[in-house]
């Protein structure tokens, strides 16, 4: 089984999961069929290659770079949890640190924003391909 054909099946199977309306779960299959031969296709191999490389690096450095990278958004994002408690208790210091994390997150590049949505998709898939290739558990 190639890359291509260990990718069509987990990303169908994302589709299936993420888009509830029939049509257009359809229509992003055949998109996604019709892609499989194209230039697009062949980009998306050799990103996944690269991606598949820096996994399996011996380099701790390497390897643990995009997981550490999800990490730090992930705390970002969860950030959140605590502003809540903080808002219920005290909501002028709740919105001064709003305000702060508003003007910190507006500064954040967009370039970085889609890193961080091209990382986790291709992390995500290169773990499901590892998966049915039996390589990872």
């Amino acid at each position: 089984m190639s890359l291509i054909e260990g990718l069509i099946g987990p990303v169908a199977k994302l589709i299936d999961k993420i888009i509830p309306d029939p049509r257009a779960r359809d229509a992003a299959k055949l998109e996604l069929l019709r892609l499989q031969g194209s230039h697009e296709m062949e980009i998306l191999r050799t990103q996944m290659a690269a991606i598949l490389a820096e996994a399996g690096s011996a380099d701790p450095w390497t390897s643990r770079a995009r997981p550490s990278f999800l990490y730090v958004m992930y705390a970002i994002i969860l950030w959140a949890i605590p502003m809540g408690f903080i808002a219920a208790f005290q909501p002028d210091v709740a919105k001064g640190i709003s305000d702060g994390m508003t003007g910190y997150l507006a500064s954040i590049p967009d370039a970085l924003w889609g890193l961080f949505g091209t990382g986790y998709l291709g992390y995500t898939a290169a773990r499901q391909w590892g998966k049915v290739k039996g390589v990872d558990k």
